[in-house]
């Protein structure tokens, strides 16, 4: 169990919206009954970048709440996301991080906002959360969970494919390689491309990577600062080139209904106008960190390989709608119009958001490395909690 109680972020008033529940001021929360939740996620904690935001999200409701206590399981130490769904339906959980791959064994639905090629800028990936599709999956877990989803994270926009000897590039890269898959949508994208699926958690990963159970796999900028060794040649189609990667923010409606509307607005405020945006800065200045690091423009050498838009067309051509009609046979018939309306609001969200024109992409991430050298492997708390 993790419990981060006396970790103090600053306030960052960029990121703060002043709406209605901060009229209460500090005197006035004093009067506000303390709450106490434990939050699960399937990502590992600080120095991962979600995990920072879910120490940061701690501490403000600890500080606007004073007596609260938030506890924080990394990591499916708790949960996994299926396990977590059951949890929150029994009031069980109090908030889960949900990633709609993970979840879809237990709610098949949660697949139609998968799929590689759709939301490919940033401001589309932002925006996942504003679709229509997304908003009735919402309801759809409100209804059928008893969840209330607050909105979206993201992890990693660059979610790309590290090889061992060499760099995949094209179809005839990926053809008769064993490459690990993060889920059944994954398979559907790399069975397309000719490849060998292997799902498996990412703790085996490294291991098979060795041993050469496996050729390559696919993952985050994340998973790649953690392979580099083992599969050196990682390549990225652009945004969302090979696959997505975002995360639903959900509640426990049996927990929420029984806190006092004081409680239910700060942290309403605090999740999604606080949290949510520090979380999506904090992933998007990983990805950049990352790619400043290792980024190269040649593709024989090891580090980060990002395809140009002809590159990644071929990838997009060869898939063919693979993970759609995967999607469509695991869904009812709502499901099925979900898959294509999705597939539409993707294509408006890419051009209402070309390359640059999103706020997201103007963020000075010099302004939050200090929260990375706080959390840093090597960094006096990155070794406390080690040792817990």
């Amino acid at each position: 169990m993790l419990h981060f109680k006396t970790l103090r972020f600053p306030k960052l008033g960029a990121l703060t919206a002043i709406v209605g529940v901060l009229s209460l001021g500090v005197s006035s929360a004093g009067a506000v009954e303390p709450v106490k939740l434990r939050w699960a996620s399937d990502h590992t904690g600080p120095p991962h970048p979600a995990g920072i935001a879910e120490v940061y999200f701690a501490e403000q409701v600890e500080k606007r709440i004073p007596g609260s206590k938030v506890q924080i399981y990394w990591a499916k130490s708790l949960y996994t996301v299926p396990q977590g769904v059951k949890a929150l339906t029994q009031g069980n959980l109090e908030i889960l991080t949900g990633q709609f791959g993970k979840t879809s064994s237990i709610e098949p639905l949660a697949n139609v906002l998968l799929g590689a090629g759709k939301l490919t800028t940033v401001g589309a990936i932002d925006a996942v959360d504003t679709t229509k599709t997304f908003k009735e999956l919402a309801a759809h877990f409100n209804k059928a969970h008893d969840i209330t989803i607050m909105g979206a994270g993201h992890l990693s926009m660059y979610m790309g494919a590290g090889a061992v000897k060499s760099r995949l590039v094209g179809p005839a890269d990926f053809a008769g390689k064993k490459i690990r898959s993060m889920g059944p949508a994954e398979n559907a994208l790399l069975s397309a491309l000719g490849a060998n699926p292997q799902a498996m958690a990412f703790g085996d990963v490294p291991p098979a990577l060795q041993t050469g159970v496996i050729d390559a796999l696919l993952t985050s900028l994340g998973g790649f600062n953690a392979t580099k060794e083992q599969a050196p040649y990682f390549t990225v189609a652009g945004l969302n080139g090979i696959v997505g990667d975002y995360y639903w923010i959900g509640v426990s409606n049996r927990w929420w209904s029984k806190l006092s509307k004081a409680q239910q607005d700060i942290l309403s405020d605090i999740i999604k106008n606080d949290f949510i945006p520090f979380q999506r800065i904090m992933n998007y200045c990983n990805d950049k960190r990352t790619l400043d690091k290792f980024v190269t423009t040649d593709k024989s050498a090891p580090g980060i390989y990002v395809l140009s838009a002809q590159e990644a067309s071929v990838i997009k051509k060869a898939e063919a709608g693979a993970t759609n009609r995967w999607i469509k046979s695991k869904v009812n018939d709502q499901g099925d119009k979900w898959v294509d309306q999705f597939s539409q609001e993707a294509e408006k969200l890419v051009a209402a958001n070309p390359p640059g024109s999103h706020a997201l992409e103007k963020t000075n991430c010099a302004d939050y490395e200090k929260y990375f050298a706080k959390y840093g492997k090597g960094s006096e708390l990155y070794k406390a909690k080690s040792r817990k």
